[in-house]
């Protein structure tokens, strides 16, 4: 029951009749005995001894301690609008809501840099000691991902000091188990459509990376030998965390915001490393505070990544992962080859990709020569290349609609004979192909009748 939900507004926004609300944002400090702990020299950031007791319970029965938490938080600083909750409706998962009318401009929270993890001071406080990690991570082709994988290993030390990390009470509200790419099974991928099993085998083989490099730190053997610590650590830094300018923050209580496709907030960092979430439309008490986390036209890269299905999303990449090639020649990307749920539309550009494919297959000076029309933005002539081959497009469009819907089925039921003990993350992977089929559903009705 909502009714009973612990309330935490902390303090109380100023109110102008011609300004939105805004917070007094003072900037209040870790004490600094732990700063000090946190910012010792890369020797002493890392531990070879044994784990101390009072390590966050990581078994997927633990209760995640949200509400100390938001306690914590408000002593070392953290600010937010009056009348901001937390609120769950499953003791598992929690999100931002607010009890009160919130104008547009509204600093609904604010994060002081002392409270913030970041890669840059991960970098600063262990010093060269990840030097031969982050070596191995650039020969994998991922260096990319080194913020990340810095904020992966700060995370595995504050781990590894149990209750005397700073961060323990926040460590502690975190979720233990993670529907992500990376804690799939190839079990997994062997159900989803190519696209989806691509993603989410990419962030299962960057966490293998990520595994791998950090047996090249000074690092407490009993974390780097556990896969489940690892795991943990490694889907806490990716879904947590937000890119900014090259960097990646975590906000302890500015992580509390879930994703929304027409989000009501975003999330902003100073040049100090302070943390600001501001409200980008009027909310109406009741309703939650969502930010974005990534593209909203397309659910598939944020269920790779995050682990969850954004049933909101208007279309979802149409899946011709046999036409990649034709795609990147004529520069488009997944984004731009859209197949919408609701209308069963379909976006210029996979018709561009799609005769593109056909005429590669059938006439290569055809395609040489639609390649270049492409290339000079002559819509006309572009428009002639259609009109002209509209039926083989077309065919190969319900050639491709009908054979993923039959596919769909297979995978399916596939996932529909695992035991769920196992497999804990069939029912995501059944609801995300019951997405795609809907939508190609849609899609075949328009074809067929085109």
């Amino acid at each position: 029951s909502c009714k009973n939900i612990h309330q935490f507004s902390l303090i109380t926004p100023t109110q102008s009749s011609s300004k939105p609300a805004t917070l007094l944002c003072i900037n209040m400090k870790f004490n600094l005995s732990l700063v000090a702990v946190c910012l010792a020299k890369s020797a002493a950031a890392f531990s070879s001894q044994a784990l101390p007791p009072g390590v966050v319970n990581l078994s997927s029965s633990a209760q995640r301690d949200v509400f100390t938490m938001a306690d914590w938080a408000a002593s070392f600083g953290v600010q937010q609008a009056e009348g901001l909750q937390l609120t769950s409706y499953d003791g598992q998962d929690y999100f931002a809501a607010t009890q009160q009318d919130i104008p547009a401009g509204t600093c609904v929270m604010y994060v002081p840099s002392d409270v913030v993890l970041s890669s840059s001071q991960a970098a600063q406080e262990f010093g060269g000691a990840l030097g031969d990690a982050e070596n191995q991570l650039s020969m994998a082709g991922l260096q990319e991902k080194i913020p990340l994988f810095r904020l992966f290993m700060k995370i595995l030390v504050e781990y590894g000091k149990g209750e005397a990390s700073p961060w323990y009470t926040w460590l502690n509200s975190l979720p233990r188990i993670y529907n992500t790419g990376a804690s799939m099974t190839y079990a997994c991928f062997d159900c989803l459509p190519p696209y989806a099993a691509w993603l989410a085998l990419t962030e299962r083989q960057n966490f293998v990376n990520f595994q791998k490099a950090s047996k090249y730190a000074p690092m407490n053997e009993e974390i780097v030998s556990n896969v489940t610590i690892l795991k943990w650590a490694y889907n806490v830094a990716l879904t947590r965390s937000i890119d900014w300018y090259g960097e990646r923050y975590i906000a302890p209580m500015g992580d509390m915001f879930n994703h929304g496709t027409e989000p009501e907030a975003e999330i902003s960092y100073d040049e100090n490393g302070n943390c600001m979430v501001y409200a980008t439309t009027d909310v109406y008490a009741g309703s939650p505070l969502r930010v974005s986390y990534g593209d909203p036209t397309n659910p598939t890269p944020l269920f790779a990544s995050y682990g969850f299905l954004d049933e909101t999303s208007p279309a979802t990449f149409c899946k011709v992962m046999h036409m990649k090639d034709e795609m990147e020649e004529l520069g488009y990307t997944f984004a731009d080859l859209l197949f919408y749920k609701d209308t069963g539309d379909i976006s210029p550009q996979v018709y561009d990709v799609a005769l593109y494919y056909v005429l590669k297959k059938s006439d290569p000076s055809l395609a040489d020569g639609f390649y270049q029309t492409m290339m000079s933005g002559d819509e006309a002539a572009k428009s002639q290349y259609h009109e002209q081959y509209w039926q083989y497009t077309k065919e190969e469009m319900q050639k491709h609609v009908d054979g993923t819907l039959r596919d769909l089925d297979k995978w399916s039921t596939k996932a529909n004979g695992y035991d769920l003990n196992t497999h804990p993350r069939v029912p995501l992977i059944l609801a995300h192909n019951d997405f795609v089929k809907e939508t190609f559903l849609n899609v075949k009705n328009n074809l067929d009748y085109m």
